[in-house]
């Protein structure tokens, strides 16, 4: 109930007038049915604009700490991100990463729409970094559809290092959906799998525009951790010359 109420008639109305979001493409997106929803991720404000702008509810699985929190803050993000649909997962552990891909596959095969950031966390830098596995074994398992999703304005509307929203545009470009149904039966083959998330990162990179760097996202945010150096502002190295396969296998 908290989703549609926060959709239609409380945060999405002000989203709306405000950031004046625009969609494309939206008729790839399945009426019914499970389907990943892959997108890059520039902002946190991403998981509110992508969810407004689809025509079905939207699933995201969630880091158990916006559950755990203590106090009136912390009850209250458990009970925003529980009415919203939201579905706490533990990524400590190889053991609890399997869990998580367990929980999007049952998920999946409820018939729910999947929102899925490949990259496993926001730019450092608006560019697109290399894709984790784990969304090729969910599609495998579940034989879902993965339909790619490119973001547009979210990194103004919400920079890196601000707690703050700001009026800007907002695009969001659906694109056709990606059928893997030709590797069947090939969960847990770690080249298929890696031949798939590349195909996803250029049907990615295509849709968005963005440039693409063959390093993970959280490795360059770590480096960066070590040294000493804020994320917001720095420049990624220059793009690797591996780009993503634009076909799997």
């Amino acid at each position: 109930m908290l989703y549609w109420v926060m959709k239609h008639f409380l945060l999405g109305p002000l989203m709306k007038l405000f950031c004046r979001p625009k969609v494309e493409g939206v008729e790839h997106v399945p009426a019914t049915g499970g389907a990943i929803l892959v997108s890059n991720h520039l902002a946190v404000a991403d998981s509110f604009f992508m969810p407004l702008m689809m025509p079905r509810r939207v699933t995201f699985l969630a880091k158990r700490e916006y559950f755990t929190g203590k106090g009136v803050k912390g009850k209250f993000k458990k009970y925003f991100f529980s009415g919203v649909g939201q579905v706490p997962i533990d990524r400590s552990s190889g053991a609890a990463a399997q869990a998580a891909l367990d929980t999007g596959v049952r998920l999946l095969r409820e018939g729910k729409l999947l929102g899925v950031y490949p990259e496993g966390t926001r730019s450092p830098d608006g560019r697109l970094y290399k894709g984790k596995t784990g969304v090729a074994r969910m599609a495998l398992e579940s034989k879902a559809p993965v339909i790619p999703i490119a973001m547009f304005g979210t990194d103004r509307v919400n920079p890196i290092g601000s707690k703050m929203w700001y009026p800007h545009k907002v695009v969001v470009k659906v694109g056709p959906p990606l059928d893997f149904s030709r590797y069947e039966g090939m969960a847990g083959d770690r080249f298929v799998e890696r031949s798939i998330t590349d195909e996803i990162m250029y049907a990615l990179m295509e849709l968005s525009g963005q440039e693409y760097v063959d390093v993970y996202a959280a490795k360059v945010k770590d480096d960066l951790a070590a040294q000493g150096k804020h994320v917001a502002g720095w420049k990624a190295p220059k793009p690797a010359e591996r780009l993503p396969e634009s076909k799997a296998g």
